[in-house]
């Protein structure tokens, strides 16, 4: 008589780091610091202010909802953190209060919560609200007039908006040296391209983020722009231009990357990002809005689950 016994194992993964989410989220926030600290002293106060609301609101919205749908307490994790200072740093710095607070609740409840919390989402939580937000309320995310309605007395100018109005010359002011360093209109943490670039180098050494999407993305956007450029530079900016101008940094290392809404695999990940980054100068170049990345990235979101499906084939045959 055989000695039938049972065979119980755990699910996966069978193997832990020690690492957890808040550790993540800790490192993500360090990784944003150059590019927020940047914003904020070129912005003043009211940066400040937005940067603030942002957070706590994010905050205070997964804790209502942890507290209404009677889940454990999780902005210790640090995620809701993540989300609103992500989202302020697409801001302009004189987003009025209530638009901020709508964006955070769209971020956490509609992004995030509605799906049943972090790492069910199928969609970034922060893409989710800035689109919605461009869309219901696009004069705001007209970053010249939003800047100037504050009085904050700049006189640099969006350079996205120039180059879809005006064509390559009104962009001639702008050099590539300018760009990397900031000196543009922008989201508050969004247009220092060199402190975005370093918290994205810091992500990928510590393991937080893959390069493939990063590395990938870019070389969507600059493949693409090189090709509009050739066919008609009058109209079409450079690709050094698209890579360091708008949401494309800020989108190639923190918004794309995000855990729930891309690819794990190889292939998939080249491709979620070479996608995302096609689309981008599309939308840009020959779409109505100023900016494709937002747009491109929750596309890129929605296929996401069938790019995963691309495995490679087994080695071997069968005997």
């Amino acid at each position: 008589m055989i000695n039938a016994k049972k065979f119980t194992v755990s699910h996966a993964p069978f193997w832990h780091d020690g690492s957890g989410i808040s550790s993540r989220s800790y490192n993500i926030m360090i990784a944003t610091l150059p590019a927020i600290i940047a914003g904020l002293l070129m912005y003043g106060m009211p940066a400040l202010a937005v940067v603030c609301l942002s957070i706590s609101s994010a905050m205070i919205w997964e804790l209502l909802m942890n507290l209404a749908t009677k889940r454990p307490i999780s902005i210790g994790d640090g995620n809701a953190g993540v989300i609103g200072i992500l989202l302020a740093m697409l801001l302009p710095a004189g987003t009025p209060w209530w638009i901020v607070i709508t964006g955070t609740f769209f971020a956490v409840v509609i992004g995030k919560e509605i799906y049943g919390g972090i790492g069910s989402n199928p969609f970034n939580p922060v893409v989710v609200a800035i689109a919605i937000l461009m869309v219901s309320w696009k004069d705001f995310f007209d970053f010249d007039q939003a800047l100037l309605n504050y009085d904050l007395n700049f006189v640099m100018v969006y350079p996205l908006a120039a180059l879809k109005h005006f064509g390559t010359s009104a962009i001639g002011g702008f050099s590539i040296f300018d760009l990397l360093l900031g000196k543009q209109m922008g989201g508050i943490g969004s247009t220092f391209g060199l402190g975005i670039i370093i918290g994205g180098i810091y992500l990928i050494i510590r393991g937080i983020i893959r390069w493939e999407i990063s590395a990938s993305f870019l070389a969507g956007i600059f493949i693409t722009a090189l090709l509009f450029n050739i066919s008609d530079p009058d109209r079409f900016a450079g690709p050094f231009f698209h890579i360091l101008t708008g949401y494309t940094l800020i989108g190639a290392f923190f918004l794309a990357t995000e855990d729930s809404s891309s690819p794990v695999n190889f292939i998939p990940m080249l491709i979620y990002g070479a996608g995302a980054g096609v689309m981008t100068v599309l939308i840009r170049n020959i779409g109505i809005y100023i900016d494709g990345v937002i747009f491109a990235i929750l596309v890129m979101n929605l296929v996401n689950p069938l790019l995963d499906k691309i495995r490679p084939k087994a080695i071997g045959k069968v005997g």
